[in-house]
C-alpha cells in the first residue's frame, strides 16, 4: 500500500509535477469548486462528519456514490494510494499505448470501493513548453506515461544489452530452455513444450546452435518476437525441424521482410497461427488459443471436443481471420456467450451466411464486431437478425433499437500519437498530450477563473482507455484537509459502475453525460482514427445635455467604465436616481428585469440595441454574415463547435489530405482580451478545448501581415445611430496593436501569448505605437499606400454591420445608440480579415493619446475630446473626427 506526500514547484506559474513513487506534495489550490463552508475559518477536517459538511457540494458534483463517502474519507485522511495491489498496467498497440487490467485475485463489486488517482501534471496551457522544459524529469516522466518515447527505450535497451554479457549470449539461452526443460519433467514427460524467447537477442548462428528440435521435438508453439533472425534459409532450416509446431511468432525479426512467410506456411503442415494471425489451417487449437484453454501456461498439442464445449468467452479479434474455422459452430462451441470478431475482414463468406452461423449460437449474449463490417452495415439490422443478443459494441441492443442507432462502437480504434525522432521530448509530449488532458476550473462562491487548469492523471489513471460501456468512472475532486481552500490537494478518484472480473480491462466513458444530442460520436474523435442578477455596480449612468435637451444635464456613476476626466466639456452634473437620466450608458445588458427593478422607461437612451448578440458573439456574428453573405473572402473558415464539429472535422481533414496549411484558433463565444483562446494544429487539441467552454473554431491566418517582423491587429472603433435604416460612422481613431515577440509557425510559438496575440494591455508588456508613425512606417516597410488599405477596411466594416440590419431586422429601436470596437487584420496580400465586434469596448488608448486623422483634414486629434467625439455623433448629430460608412 503507497502513502506518499509530495513536494511543490516554487513557480509563478504554478506548475506541479508529481515524479513516480515519491512523496505527495502539499499542492497549491487547484480548486474546482468550494462548498460555503469551505470558505469558514478554522475547519480542519476531525472526523468524518467534518469531511462530509466541508466536501458536501464537492461530492455530490463529483457524483460518488455515498455508500462510499466515509471510505473515501479514509483514504485521503491516511493518504492511501492502493490501486497498485488491485489494477495493473500493461502495454498495448505495439507499445504505442497502455491499458489497465484487474489483477486482483477477487473480483470487484460495483460500487464496492474507491481508489485515489494522483496527478501528475497540472499546468496553465499557456506554461505547458516552459515547464517540460524546465522542470527536471518531467518530459521524460510525461514523454514515457504517453507512450513517445519508443525509440530512447529501444536505445536504452540496446545499451544494457551490450552492457550486459549475458544478455543475447548463447549460455544465457541455453540457461533459459534448461528452465523450460525442468518445467516439463515437473508438468509430465509427455507435456508438450511452449517456449517463449522473446526479445533474448538471439541470432542465426544461436538459433542453429540451439538445436531446438532436438531438445523438444513435441515443440507445439514457439515465440520469438523480437530477436535478431536475418537469413530465410537459415531461419526455415531450423524452423522446418519443428514439424509439429501449432504457433509460431517472429514478429520484429529483420528476417520477416524477406520473404519468410511462404516458407513457413508451406513448411509447418501443422502451424495454425503465425505471428498472432490464424492460418489457413486454424481450427479447434487455434480456437482454444483464443479462448484461453491452450497456453503457456497450459500447452498442449490438440484441443479435445469436450474442451470445446466448455468455451463461453472467445477473443478472436485482430486475427486477421478470412473465413472462420469449421470448428467454429454451435454443435462443436454450444456454450458460446461472449464472441469478439472485431478487426477480421472474414470476406470470404458473405454476411448473410455470418449472421445465420451466428444466430445459431443460442446462448450467444454479447457480441463485438466491426460496423460497417462483415455481418453489414446496420446495428439495428444485426441486432434484428440475433433476437438472443443483449450487448452489441458494449451497448444494451434495446437501447440500440431505440434510439435508432445504426453505427455503434464501444472500443473505438485508438488515436495513437506521431512523432518523428529528431522531436525533442517536450515536443512529442506536447502533441500527445490531448490524448490524455483533463481539466478544471478554480472557482468559489465569488466567482469563476477564466483560464482552465490542465492536468494528467498518473500512469494507473492515465491507462485506461475509452469504452461505451465502461466499468469504472472517474471525478476530479479537491480534498481541503483544513477546511480551507489553501490547505487544497487535488486528486481524481475512481470507483467500478459495475462488477468487474479478475483480468478484464478497466475502462471509463471519456465523455460521461455527453450524448448525441452534444456531437458525443464526433467528439470522440479526439481519441478516435451568470447572470446579471443583482449586481448593478458595473452599469454607468449618463445624461448630457446641449441645445438639443430642454433640461440641464445629470450623471449617475457608480463604476466609470465612461471615465469622466475623458467624457465631456459641454455642462453635465451626476444624478444618484437613474430614473432622472436621458441616456443610460452600461457596461453590461440592461433586460427588463434591469428595467423593472431601477424603475427605467423606453423612452431613455442606452447604448446598446436589442438582439446586439448577433454581433458580438463570436458564434452569432460568424452565423449572421454567413446568412447575409455565405462565405466571404474577409471572414475565415468558422465553425460553431456546439453545433457543426462534424463539419469542422471534414475540412480539417480534407485540408491535411491536401498538404494545406491547417492551423485554427479556438475562440470562447463571448470571452474578450484572448482568454481561453488557443492556435492549434491538433484535431484531438481542437475537440478537448471545448471542455473548457463553449467556443468558435477558426481557421488561423498563419500568413498575416507583418510589421518588423511581428503580428499585429487593428482597433477600430464604429459609431451606430441606426439599424434600419443603416445610419453607422467610423471613428477616425483607430489604432494598431502589436505582438512582442517576432511571428514564427514553430508548433512550440503556440503557446507564446507575446508571439501570436496582440492585446497586451492586460497581459504582457504593452509597448504603444501611435498610428501615425505606424502607418508610415508600415507604408515604407510594404511598399504600398494605406488610404487604399483603409478603403477596404471601411467597406468590409460596412459589410458587416449590413449583415446584421439584412439577418435581424429586430435590433432596430429608436432609442438606442451604441459604440463597437472592430477587430481587424490584415493577411500578407493586405486584405482585411475581420477578428472579432466588441461590445463597449475599452477605449483607454483613444483617451489617453492624442493623434493625427489620416484620411479628411488631418487635424490633430486630442485623447480628451474622444468621448465628445463619441456622445456628440451619437446623440446631437454631430460629426466631428468620424465619417459616415
Amino acid at each position: 500500500m503507497l502513502r506518499r506526500p509530495s513536494f511543490q514547484f516554487q513557480e509563478t506559474s504554478k506548475p506541479f509535477f508529481s515524479p513516480p513513487l515519491t512523496c505527495r506534495r502539499n499542492r497549491s489550490p487547484e480548486a474546482i469548486a468550494m462548498s460555503p463552508a469551505a470558505a469558514a475559518p478554522d475547519e480542519r477536517i476531525r472526523s468524518y462528519e467534518d469531511f462530509v459538511r466541508v466536501h458536501a457540494y464537492l461530492l455530490a458534483a463529483a457524483g460518488i456514490p455515498p455508500s462510499l463517502h466515509e471510505r473515501l474519507y479514509r483514504k485521503l485522511a491516511d493518504e492511501v494510494f492502493d490501486g497498485g495491489e488491485v489494477f495493473a498496467v500493461e502495454p498495448c498497440e505495439g507499445g504505442r499505448q497502455r491499458r489497465l487490467l484487474l489483477a486482483s485475485e477477487r473480483p470487484v463489486g460495483r460500487e464496492s470501493d474507491v481508489f485515489l488517482v494522483d496527478h501528475a501534471w497540472s499546468f496553465r496551457l499557456a506554461d505547458a513548453v516552459k515547464q517540460l522544459r524546465e522542470v527536471p524529469g518531467l518530459a521524460e516522466r510525461m514523454a514515457a506515461l504517453m507512450c513517445v518515447d519508443l525509440d530512447r527505450r529501444v536505445e536504452l535497451e540496446e545499451s544494457d544489452e551490450q552492457d550486459d554479457a549475458k544478455s543475447g549470449s548463447l549460455e544465457h539461452v541455453l540457461q533459459v530452455l534448461e528452465k523450460e526443460r525442468t518445467r516439463i519433467h515437473e508438468r509430465g514427460g509427455d507435456s508438450a513444450p511452449w517456449l517463449e524467447l522473446e526479445e533474448l537477442g538471439i541470432d542465426d548462428d544461436m538459433l542453429v546452435a540451439l538445436d531446438l528440435s532436438a531438445k523438444f521435438p513435441n515443440l507445439v508453439a514457439l515465440n520469438l518476437w523480437g530477436n535478431r533472425l536475418q537469413d530465410p534459409e537459415k531461419t526455415m532450416q531450423e524452423l522446418g525441424k519443428c514439424g509439429r509446431l501449432k504457433a509460431l511468432w517472429l514478429n520484429e525479426n529483420p528476417v520477416l521482410g524477406k520473404g519468410i512467410d511462404k516458407a513457413v506456411l508451406d513448411g509447418l503442415p501443422d502451424l495454425e497461427i503465425y505471428n498472432s494471425h490464424f492460418t489457413k489451417k486454424a481450427g479447434a487449437w487455434a480456437l482454444g488459443f483464443c479462448a484461453d484453454i491452450v497456453g503457456a501456461d497450459n500447452p498442449c498439442s490438440s484441443v479435445e471436443s469436450t474442451l470445446l464445449e466448455s468455451i463461453v468467452i472467445i477473443d478472436l479479434s485482430d486475427r486477421c481471420i478470412h473465413n472462420l474455422p469449421e470448428e467454429f459452430s454451435p454443435r462443436k462451441m454450444p456454450s458460446l456467450s461472449k464472441l469478439n470478431i472485431r478487426g477480421n475482414p472474414l470476406d470470404q463468406t458473405s454476411s448473410e451466411d455470418l449472421l445465420k452461423l451466428i444466430s445459431e449460437f443460442t446462448q450467444l449474449q454479447e457480441l463485438e464486431v466491426d460496423i460497417p463490417g462483415p455481418l453489414g452495415n446496420s446495428a439495428i439490422s444485426i441486432i434484428e437478425s440475433l433476437p438472443n443478443l443483449s450487448l452489441l459494441n458494449g451497448l444494451n441492443a434495446s437501447s440500440i433499437i431505440e434510439s435508432g442507432k445504426h453505427i455503434v462502437d464501444s472500443a473505438l480504434q485508438p488515436r495513437l500519437p506521431e512523432w518523428s525522432p529528431e522531436e525533442p521530448l517536450a515536443e512529442r509530449v506536447i502533441g500527445a498530450m490531448w490524448l490524455y488532458l483533463m481539466t478544471y476550473r478554480l472557482a468559489d462562491e465569488e466567482k469563476i477563473d477564466e483560464t482552465p487548469v490542465w492536468y494528467v492523471m498518473d500512469e494507473l489513471g492515465s491507462a485506461m482507455r475509452h469504452s461505451d460501456d465502461a466499468n469504472f468512472r472517474i471525478a476530479p475532486f479537491l480534498f481541503m484537509p483544513e477546511g480551507k481552500l489553501v490547505s487544497a490537494i487535488s486528486y481524481t478518484v475512481l470507483w467500478p459502475t459495475r462488477d468487474v472480473h479478475t483480468g478484464e480491462e478497466c475502462t471509463r466513458d471519456f465523455l460521461f453525460g455527453i450524448g448525441e444530442d452534444k456531437q458525443r460520436s464526433a467528439r470522440l474523435t479526439a481519441w478516435n482514427s451568470g447572470s446579471m442578477g443583482n449586481n448593478f455596480s458595473q452599469v454607468v449612468f449618463v445624461l448630457l445635455q446641449k441645445q438639443k435637451w430642454p433640461h440641464q444635464p445629470k450623471v449617475y456613476a457608480q463604476v466609470m467604465d465612461v471615465r469622466f476626466e475623458y467624457l465631456l466639456t459641454y455642462p453635465m452634473w451626476r444624478t444618484t436616481d437613474p430614473k432622472e437620466a436621458d441616456i443610460i450608458w452600461v457596461s453590461m445588458q440592461v433586460d427588463s428585469e434591469v428595467k423593472n427593478a431601477l424603475g427605467l422607461t423606453d423612452q431613455q437612451y442606452t447604448n446598446q440595441f436589442p438582439f446586439e448578440a448577433c454581433l458580438v458573439m463570436k458564434h452569432h456574428l460568424a452565423e449572421t454574415i454567413h446568412k447575409a453573405w455565405g462565405s466571404p473572402e474577409w471572414l475565415q473558415p468558422t465553425y460553431n463547435l456546439e453545433t457543426h464539429l462534424s463539419p469542422l472535422i471534414g475540412d480539417y481533414c480534407t485540408t491535411k489530405r491536401d498538404g494545406m496549411d491547417n492551423l485554427w484558433i479556438m475562440k470562447p463565444w463571448n470571452m474578450a482580451r484572448t482568454i481561453d483562446t488557443t492556435v492549434t494544429g491538433d484535431l484531438a487539441a481542437i475537440i478537448r478545448l471545448m471542455e473548457t467552454g463553449p467556443k468558435i473554431c477558426q481557421k488561423y491566418i498563419e500568413r498575416p501581415a507583418l510589421f518588423q517582423g511581428r503580428k499585429f491587429d487593428l482597433r477600430y472603433i464604429v459609431l451606430v445611430r441606426s439599424i434600419r435604416p443603416l445610419e453607422i460612422f467610423l471613428s477616425d481613431v483607430f489604432w494598431v496593436r502589436l505582438a512582442n515577440n517576432q511571428y514564427t509557425l514553430e508548433k512550440t510559438s503556440f503557446f507564446e501569448y507575446e508571439t501570436h496575440f496582440t492585446v497586451m494591455n492586460y497581459i504582457g508588456r504593452m509597448n504603444h505605437m501611435n498610428t501615425p508613425e505606424f502607418v508610415k512606417e508600415f507604408e515604407k516597410e510594404h511598399q504600398v499606400k494605406w488610404p487604399e488599405i483603409h478603403e477596404s477596411i471601411r467597406s468590409m466594416i460596412r459589410r458587416v454591420f449590413e449583415s446584421a440590419s439584412a439577418v435581424h431586422p429586430e435590433m432596430q429601436h429608436p432609442f438606442s445608440r451604441a459604440i463597437y470596437g472592430v477587430d481587424v487584420m490584415l493577411d500578407d496580400r493586405f486584405k482585411p480579415k475581420i477578428l472579432e465586434v466588441t461590445y463597449c469596448p475599452d477605449c483607454g488608448r483613444a483617451c489617453k493619446y492624442d493623434t493625427q486623422a489620416l484620411v479628411g483634414s488631418q487635424q490633430t486629434i486630442k485623447g480628451t475630446d474622444f468621448f465628445n467625439t463619441v456622445f456628440g455623433c451619437l446623440f446631437l448629430d454631430e460629426q466631428t473626427n468620424v465619417s459616415p460608412l
